[in-house]
């Protein structure tokens, strides 16, 4: 025999799993990763005491101002990241929520994950050195007798690498003319590059644009295709500068220190 239940408790039966599947909801690891503003380093200075650029084979500059490499940090391969800290992240300007497998290679351990990062490092401080040395090559520099050594610590990934090639040339060459590259400014930026000196673009720029601005930086080298990103964290006090190869790069900068030519901006 069927008893026939109320209209509440008929109600309060039908919400049960619509209760448990938001508990779940609530209290379920989710595959995102919460990333927010890294530290900057100069690249022009010193990190953990040692020079982050270390050149021998040739006399180096001791240039004025600041070229900061940005970085952004991520919660770990392995945190558990759920519906709250999901939540609390989209609604925060200085946080982002992304795919876990779009930061950390899907299925990989946190040992594995740093040694390719260790790797994509290494590649990118090479690529950074011969695309540094073949632009100075062209502007009638010679260079077969320069060593160079770059080192930045514990950070990975290789969007460093645009700083690192601007900064050899800085301690080299400067901006040919005698003057800093920098023009005495604290600059920063982010991009890849590859031997020829094509920037590429990166990931987390709106953050890393939030890192440069809290470390004092006034400009910022940002890859052509990430513009929009960059505008819409950047303070009104911050420069902008859109960049697609380090010769172009050298370019505005000598063209901004100079105040003269059509410096690019987005």
């Amino acid at each position: 025999m069927l008893t026939r239940l109320s209209r509440p408790a008929a109600l309060i039966l039908c919400a049960l799993p619509v209760i448990a599947l938001l508990a779940v909801a609530v209290f379920a690891p989710l595959p995102f990763s919460v990333a927010q503003p890294g530290p900057t380093t100069n690249v022009l200075g010193k990190d953990d005491g040692k020079p982050v650029i270390k050149i021998t084979g040739a006399p180096t500059r001791k240039p004025s101002g600041a070229l900061r490499a940005v970085t952004i940090v991520a919660t770990g391969p392995e945190a558990t990241v759920r519906l709250g800290d999901v939540l609390d992240g989209w609604f925060a300007d200085n946080r982002a929520i992304m795919p876990r497998d779009s930061v950390y290679p899907e299925g990989d351990s946190t040992k594995e994950i740093e040694q390719h990062n260790k790797r994509e490092m290494k590649g990118s401080q090479d690529a950074a050195t011969e695309a540094a040395l073949n632009y100075l090559e062209a502007e009638g520099t010679t260079t077969s007798n320069i060593k160079v050594r770059l080192q930045l610590g514990d950070v990975g990934g290789p969007s460093a690498g645009l700083l690192f090639s601007l900064g050899i040339i800085d301690l080299l060459d400067g901006d040919g003319s005698g003057a800093d590259l920098t023009g005495g400014k604290s600059i920063a930026g982010t991009g890849t590059i590859d031997g020829d000196g094509k920037v590429g673009a990166v990931g987390g720029v709106s953050l890393k644009v939030q890192a440069a601005d809290r470390d004092g930086a006034t400009v910022f080298l940002v890859p052509k295709a990430e513009c929009g990103d960059a505008k819409a964290s950047a303070p009104d006090s911050m420069r902008l500068i859109p960049v697609s190869t380090l010769k172009g790069t050298v370019a505005a900068l000598t063209d901004l220190r100079k105040g003269s030519g059509s410096v690019p901006s987005c």
